[in-house]
Formats: C-alpha cells, structure tokens, sequence
C-alpha cells in the first residue's frame, strides 16, 4: 500500500493544516481570491516534522482565521517575507532615499543596522504585528540616552507610516509617549557679546567675514558654507542650500527658503570677503572662500570652521563650540542683553516655530528678574498716581 505524499488534518472555519511528507514540514492550506496557497512558514520560521511543527502550523492558521473574522485579513501578511521587518526596513529605506538628506539617510541606516535589526532578529515578527508593548519593550532594549531613543523610534515611525499608506499594514499602533523617553534638555550655553566678538577677532582677518555673517544673521554654518553669490542681491541673502554629512545640498535642513535682511554691520565684511577673492585670484561660485581650500570652489568645510573657531576659543580662553558659539549665543543675546522678547527672536531667526525659540528665553535670572522689577515699578508708579489724585480730590 502507497502512502500519500500529504497528510491533510482538515480543522473547522476557512483553511486546514497538512503535512508534506516528502519534506518533512507542515504547513497550512488556504484558498483566497480563487488561489490555493501552501504556507510553510509561521513568522519567518519553517514548521517542520514534530510536535513543534504542527502546533506552529496550527497557530498561523488560527490567526489568519481570527484576521478573516476580524476583517483584517491581508494575504501578502502570510506571504511575502518582505513584510517581516528586517529585510522590509531595508527595503523602505531604498526606496526612500532619494527623498532623504545625506545626513537624515546616514541618521535611518544607523537606526536600522545598530538598533531594530539587533531588536526584531530575536524578536521575530511581521509589520502587522508591531504593537504598543512591542514598542515599548524595543524603547527599554535601545541602547542610546533619550534624544537618541527618541531618533530610533522615529525612524521605526517613519517606515510603519510608510507601510500604511502603502497598504501593507491595517494601522499604525500608538507609539510610547514622550515621559518614557526620558529627555532631558540640557541648558542652552552661550557668549556675551563682548566674548562672542572677542573669540571672532582672535580668527585671522581673512577668515572673519564667514564668521561675523553667523554672528549677525542667526543661521547654521552649513547654510554659509553654502551660500553662493547668486544668493545676495546688496540687500538680502536667500538661503535656500544647506550641507549635509559634509555634501552640499539644494535645500536647507527644514526644507525651506529663509529671506535674511543683511545686517548693516556685516555690510563691511562684504567687501573684505570680496577684496580676498580678488587679491588670491579666486574665481568662484561660493560666497564665503578659503584661499587654500581643497574643495571644488573653495568653500569651506565644517572641518575647517571647527578648527579656526577652536583655535580662536583658546586664544581667547573661552570653550565653546562653533553653533553655540555663534547662533545659540547671538540669539541668547538679543533676549538676555537687548531685551527682545521670544517674538522678536522667532521672527528675526525665521524659526517655524515657537518652541524652538522658549530655550533662549529661559537662560538669564537677571533678566527675567529685570522683567519683573518693571513691573514692580510700574506698579508702584499707579498707586502713587492714584494717590496724588485721590489727595487732590
């Protein structure tokens, strides 16, 4: 008597569980959209001969029926390897990076290969199956302090979003909230004006002007870097280009286009900048040039601005770096010394948001202090005034 090669245990509802005895695996039998399927896989793992193996192949079943009952059923959930995570947060992120800065690309690679790759190789799921204590659990398994927590899940977010509106997962589960990441804002640090101007003069004169347009304008370094003549009209700078892991870009981090006023004391430094060119016989498309740079047009690099401003620093003897040193420590100025209120710096900075600028805000006792003696002041002036009057009546 021949055996058959397929065992078949038929179980109730849609589907059943067979056995092939040829390779010696289970797998489950299921008929949709007019096709028979045969799944040899339960979450990436083969079912193979054995008491494991059937109860495996029993539980995929179990949960394509429960899916079908649920109105959640998805065959390529069962199907396609591609939607267990690991080899699709690979694939999400080849897709995407076209649409990804330099940085933000080498920031999601990261993620992936450092942190969720270690993650879901021992924790074996599908997209689908990534819910709010898988999350969790994968916040406490980060290696990383807060912010940096907070970049991976991000990440994580982005591809799941990705897959949603790709039709690939029913939903994207609630993410853990802000508390659990336990970020901590450090305090902002930042230079008087006097030490701010002390640190730019101690930079040798032909370097300057890069540095007095930072100092004056509240704009990140990458964006000067990249500032092309094109770019000023006498009057204004458009900023619309921005460096990115140390490329030039054609868009600045946000995205967006900033219109910057040129400050009148920054006016002079134009023409410092200009005469240096001219002297060194500089042809070039870049605004601000190193005269022994080693790029393309002579731009400056993060490398070489960290290095002069370092420099200076120690001739100064100040320790500070480069962006806390120019943008955080003008804007910490204009509301700590000239007395701008956080308004007046979101629109001078052209920030999109508020939040952004409140740090700055939040530095200086004195002049918070200051504030509040006005207003002690102001007071005591309208009581004397009520006084007066109530005298004379």
């Amino acid at each position: 008597m021949t055996l058959p090669s397929t065992t078949i245990y038929p179980i109730c509802m849609k589907g059943s569980v067979g056995f092939d005895k040829r390779s010696e695996r289970y797998y489950v039998n299921w008929y949709h959209a007019g096709k028979c399927y045969k799944l040899y896989r339960y979450k990436g793992q083969m079912m193979r001969d054995g008491k494991l193996g059937k109860e495996l192949a029993e539980k995929l079943l179990s949960t394509m029926q429960n899916a079908t009952e649920n109105g959640t059923f998805r065959i390529e959930q069962f199907t396609e390897t591609e939607y267990d995570v690991i080899p699709y947060l690979r694939t999400w992120l080849q897709a995407i990076k076209h649409t990804l800065t330099p940085g933000t690309y080498k920031d999601y690679r990261n993620s992936i290969e450092n942190h969720l790759v270690s993650f879901f190789r021992v924790k074996a799921l599908q997209l689908h199956e990534i819910q709010y204590d898988t999350l969790m659990e994968l916040l406490g398994a980060i290696d990383r302090e807060g912010k940096g927590k907070l970049n991976v899940m991000y990440c994580l977010h982005a591809c799941l979003l990705y897959a949603w509106r790709s039709r690939r997962i029913p939903a994207i589960p609630p993410f853990p909230e802000r508390k659990h990441y336990q970020i901590i804002k450090p305090s902002i640090e930042w230079l008087p004006s006097d030490r701010q101007e002390a640190v730019i003069k101690a930079i040798p004169f032909e370097h300057q002007p890069i540095f007095w347009f930072l100092k004056y304008h509240l704009r990140r370094p990458g964006e000067a870097m990249a500032l092309r003549k094109e770019d000023f009209d006498g009057a204004t700078f458009t900023i619309t280009r921005g460096v990115s892991d140390k490329q030039m870009i054609d868009r600045t981090k946000t995205g967006e286009v900033h219109i910057v006023p040129a400050v009148s004391s920054f006016l002079p430094y134009v023409g410092v900048e200009e005469q240096k060119q001219k002297s060194c016989g500089i042809i070039s498309p870049y605004f601000f040039v190193h005269p022994n740079g080693k790029q393309e047009g002579k731009h400056y690099t993060h490398k070489t601005l960290t290095t002069l401003w370092k420099e200076a620093c120690k001739a100064a003897g100040e320790n500070i770096d480069l962006y806390h040193g120019t943008k955080h420590s003008t804007a910490s100025q204009l509301i700590n010394e000239e007395g701008y209120s956080i308004y007046d710096l979101q629109m001078a900075g052209d920030w999109a948001r508020l939040d952004s600028v409140k740090p700055y805000g939040k530095i200086e006792v004195s002049t918070r202090r200051a504030i509040l003696e006005r207003k002690v002041v102001s007071l005591n002036s309208q009581r004397e005034l009520a006084g007066k009057s109530k005298n004379k009546s």
